[in-house]
């Protein structure tokens, strides 16, 4: 069993793959490229990967919202991502904020640039302040 930051991984991961795909306007099944990446079936990752496809449109609302001069489209696919899943976990899940926000800057220390995940922990932060959050 993966632990959730290695699962949250895994899911930036699915997540950037499942974008390429969409904009390549190829057909795919999520539970597929789910376990090209997953060896053990997860359910946290499953919940993850499903659910921020099934509130993408809500999510990129929300990043929109407090993104200053940016949209989410502008950000790179793995940045959306992670960013998709932070909010998700904000706002849907009852991880702890602190927790959701904390992976999220992690990860983007690992995949992205200093400004990117300034960008990211802003954003992040100024969502749990002024959203209904699961806290």
């Amino acid at each position: 069993m993966k632990s959730r930051n290695e699962a949250r991984e895994i899911a930036v991961k699915c997540l950037y793959k499942i974008s390429i795909l969409e904009d390549a306007k190829i057909e795919y099944d999520p539970k597929d490229v789910i376990q090209e990446e997953c060896e053990v079936e997860s359910d946290f990752i499953n919940e993850l990967v499903y659910q921020v496809l099934k509130y993408k449109e809500d999510l990129d609302k929300l990043a929109n919202k407090y993104l200053v001069d940016w949209e989410i489209k502008r950000l790179n696919k793995v940045d959306q991502a992670i960013l998709r899943i932070g909010i998700y976990e904000l706002r849907y899940t009852d991880t702890p904020n602190i927790v959701a926000i904390n992976e999220a800057i992690e990860l983007s220390k690992k995949y992205s640039d200093e400004e990117v995940t300034k960008m990211i922990n802003a954003v992040l932060d100024n969502i749990y302040h002024s959203e209904d959050t699961n806290e």
